[in-house]
């Protein structure tokens, strides 16, 4: 369903996937989607009879439309599929190179491909970044003028290191933990912190299931890069997101409205998590990205 298509350098090689149903010489927009943190591939199938499908991408390819060419891109060394269910070693390129500066110059190094060699001749550029991919569509913003919209999914305003103090603080209210205990968790995270800012390129330490280099080169807040921004971004958030707490979000309008800018479309999403599906009282959780996703697609219709 995917053309594939690969940008060579002597640093870097960028694969990147295009989807259309109508085909690209013949669409007029296009929807990149940059996702969250880990080393996983887009895809992964297994074929016993009917094909199935585990997926990093949670976009049902049906919902994109005729005018939009659907761009993915792949992290440094990590395949666009594999199979389902079986392991692959992480290549050592993608930790050397995990980084935010990185992570959104090969973003606009595609699009800017996508404008070069004519695949598409679009009049709008639709960027969504979801959890660790927002920090990356915040930096993207600052540095590549083709874009025309902005999804800010699932991303806080501070850096990502404040989050952890707020979920602790979340568990002394819900009456969790004691001030004692949060306390000596709060020595224990700014001692980590210190550590990972002496340690800023290893990527033999790791904390929470990611390097210290990743960790350190995505520190930087994402509303300073925000606020640079002048074309429209619609940020969308669940009240129940246990990535990013709910309360670090709400800096991002306050200071909009503190600097006069008039940007922003702010959503909150009520009892929906981290990636916007709602837990039900039976324990299943019920999807709504799509839900999300549908009424993004009608601002970016409606917003210039």
């Amino acid at each position: 369903m995917f053309k594939h298509f690969q940008i060579t350098s002597e640093k870097d090689t960028i694969n990147y996937h295009i989807y259309s149903k109508i085909g690209m010489d013949s669409v007029s927009n296009v929807l990149l989607y940059v996702q969250g943190s880990g080393a996983f591939p887009l895809y992964q199938i297994k074929r016993e009879g009917k094909s199935l499908w585990q997926s990093g991408v949670p976009f049902d390819l049906q919902t994109i439309t005729n005018e939009f060419a659907f761009v993915l891109i792949s992290k440094r060394g990590i395949p666009f599929c594999t199979k389902f269910g079986e392991p692959y070693n992480v290549p050592k390129i993608y930790y050397d190179n995990e980084s935010l500066e990185n992570r959104a110059n090969r973003v606009s190094r595609v699009i800017d491909e996508l404008f070069t060699i004519n695949l598409v001749n679009p009049n709008k550029i639709v960027v969504i970044g979801h959890s660790e991919g927002s920090d990356v569509v915040a930096k993207l913003g600052t540095i590549n003028d083709k874009i025309t919209h902005i999804g800010y999914w699932a991303g806080g305003a501070n850096t990502q290191w404040f989050d952890f103090t707020l979920f602790i603080r979340k568990e002394v209210l819900k009456g969790k933990i004691t001030e004692e205990q949060a306390a000596s968790r709060m020595d224990s995270l700014f001692v980590k912190f210190k550590e990972i800012v002496t340690k800023p390129d290893s990527t033999d330490d790791f904390w929470e299931d990611n390097s210290y280099r990743r960790w350190y080169k995505f520190s930087e807040p994402p509303i300073e890069n925000l606020l640079k921004i002048n074309v429209p971004i619609f940020v969308a958030h669940g009240t129940e997101d246990q990535a990013v707490p709910i309360e670090s979000v709400y800096l991002i309008p306050i200071e909009f409205i503190r600097h006069n800018k008039n940007n922003l479309t702010f959503k909150v999403y009520p009892d929906l998590d981290h990636g916007f599906e709602k837990e039900l009282e039976n324990g299943e959780f019920e999807d709504h990205w799509d839900d999300v996703f549908r009424e993004f697609m009608d601002w970016v219709i409606k917003t210039e």
